[in-house]
């Protein structure tokens, strides 16, 4: 299986003016690539009969280099790789559009996740040394897996810049404690198992909210592009970056410990953007981290060798009785505890459900 690593870089001031060159040439060939495809669409809309054919990756790379880089000549500080892999994301986004699995692509703006991905000549050397394309040698601060990828990608989260590539492991499978466990999500605790074990969320916004929103005040009457102004930016960045990083640091603890500990994990399949529709909930929700809880779960257990079964969403797990199977007609949110009519049990309303989903995949 390909697993994805990701570490920051030790930069001077020369890499760091490389890293935002190459971030502007693909930025550039982006949104002039979106503007161009926009064209043809619009054009094919007005005339039906005279369509022109939607260009592919090599096409839109193709006459890049005989309409653009003539006039832009600052095309060529950079790697090549640079804007062709920027064109070849633009087209692999419109291909998610088409599909409906995401919506239509949208122009960059400078200063907003920053990034760019470089391909051809790529080496590690030694333990925390790499080599890429046009920029030379880079450092990191931690070691790097004694692999040759292909490619890699250079993203900038507020004043840090991080490297990340793909490499192929092996399964390693580990000794199960538990056979058998359902998992429920839910606001209150972020996951609880159906072997009684509960998890709480980092509710790292919840947190730093308050503080984020002063910072963001303070800053309302800075003239845009000033000096000041990129400061409090900075700081801004800086604190959504941690809040990032500490919502990221638990669900990584949680989702290790249930995928390593457990053969056969079954978790509800949520209608996460129905759920964010709530304006009640919504904050609550995103705090939690519903969908990056499910997509770290979905990999680890193929990595540790456990199996993850995603139940419908149309599955009633809260409001079918674990004990006798009875299901109620309505049951509200602010109900936390399952009373169940027929055989009198009153049960936590999440563990209700988690243990219902075990049944579901046992």
């Amino acid at each position: 299986m390909l697993l994805g690593f990701k570490t920051e870089l030790k930069l001077n001031k020369e890499q760091r003016t490389a890293f935002l060159k190459h971030c502007g040439v693909a930025r550039h060939a982006w949104n002039w690539g979106l503007a161009l495809t926009k064209q043809i669409l619009d054009y094919n809309k007005a005339n039906p009969t005279e369509k022109i054919k939607f260009p592919t990756a090599f096409d839109l790379h193709k006459w890049l280099v005989a309409l653009v880089k003539p006039e832009c000549p600052w095309y060529y500080e950079c790697s090549k790789s640079a804007p062709q892999q920027a064109l070849t994301a633009l087209r692999i986004a419109w291909d998610r559009c088409f599909k409906k699995v995401a919506g239509v692509p949208k122009f960059k703006k400078k200063g907003k996740r920053d990034s760019f991905t470089l391909e051809g000549t790529v080496k590690i050397l030694g333990n925390n040394k790499i080599q890429v394309p046009k920029i030379g040698v880079l450092k990191t601060y931690e070691r790097l897996p004694q692999v040759q990828p292909k490619s890699v990608t250079i993203s900038r989260q507020a004043d840090r810049w991080f490297i990340s590539f793909r490499f192929e492991v092996e399964s390693t499978p580990t000794p199960k404690a538990v056979e058998f466990v359902g998992v429920d999500l839910g606001v209150n605790h972020l996951a609880t198992l159906s072997t009684g074990e509960v998890f709480d969320g980092a509710k790292s916004y919840k947190k730093y909210e308050q503080k984020l929103s002063r910072m963001q005040w303070l800053n309302r009457r800075k003239q845009v592009g000033s000096n000041k102004y990129r400061k409090a930016q900075l700081k801004v960045a800086r604190l959504h970056r941690k809040i990032a990083n500490i919502r990221k640091d638990t669900l990584h603890k949680i989702t290790t410990y249930i995928s390593k500990n457990h053969a056969v994990i079954g978790i509800e399949d949520l209608n996460v953007r129905g759920m964010l529709a709530n304006g009640n909930l919504a904050k609550a929700i995103a705090d939690m981290g519903f969908y990056e809880f499910r997509r770290q779960l979905t990999y680890k257990c193929e990595l540790y060798g456990s199996k993850l079964v995603v139940v419908d969403r149309f599955y009633p797990s809260s409001k079918t009785c674990s004990g006798c199977g009875t299901k109620k007609e309505t049951l509200l949110l602010s109900e936390r505890k399952f009373h169940c009519e027929h055989c009198r049990v009153t049960i936590d309303r999440d563990l209700n459900a988690a243990i219902n989903l075990r049944k579901a995949v046992s």
